[in-house]
């Protein structure tokens, strides 16, 4: 007997396509292999987790993946549609620099009130070294998400009043070579 369990269908690709900047064929592409990780059409937050550790068996992706998939789930529902995912991955991989620029802010803000301060950049700096592992090169020192978050303040926090605001966040990415480089990065891929 098949289980009877409630399936979260996506609407019709078309809207997806008007809304998304994927073609009818990528998004087709998209949903078998969100429907193949998994089948119900929504992925919670440990199934989330789950998916994101085979990308990092050498470290302990767990709290990144917290963070990440909290800016998937748009309306914090406790799960991911494939429209979410799709919306998330339109932006990342396809939207402009100023969009980029807000998805990553809305990242680092982890209560999302609007600003990224000092504890929520430790925070995420922490879960990015954990989620590399021991493997990097040159070995890290144990204070080195601190000094990564110092750097960032000391570049992004204009006025020094200890937080960094979304406009203070994209003027001074965008004026970093490096930064503006990666953003470029994962275009027409897929």
């Amino acid at each position: 007997m098949e289980m009877a369990t409630v399936r979260h269908r996506p609407e019709a690709l078309e809207l997806l396509e008007t809304q998304s900047k994927f073609t009818k064929k990528e998004l087709q592409i998209l949903y078998r292999g969100f429907k193949n990780e998994c089948p119900s059409g929504v992925v919670n937050e440990e199934t989330f987790k789950e998916i994101y550790s085979q990308f990092f068996p050498q470290g302990d992706s767990t709290t990144y993946a917290h963070f990440l998939f909290n800016a998937f789930d748009t309306d914090h529902n406790g799960s991911v549609s494939f429209e979410d995912f799709v919306m998330g991955l339109s932006i990342l991989l396809r939207g402009t620099v100023q969009e980029k620029l807000k998805w990553a802010f809305n990242l680092y803000d982890i209560n999302k009130d609007g600003y990224i301060t000092k504890e929520e950049m430790l925070d995420i700096m922490k879960a990015i070294y954990d989620m590399m592992g021991k493997c990097t090169y040159p070995v890290l020192k144990e204070d080195a998400p601190r000094q990564h978050v110092e750097t960032f303040f000391q570049k992004m926090d204009k006025n020094k009043d200890g937080v960094v605001t979304i406009d203070e966040f994209i003027e001074s990415c965008q004026k970093d070579e490096n930064i503006m480089r990666s953003m470029q990065l994962f275009e027409n891929v897929i």
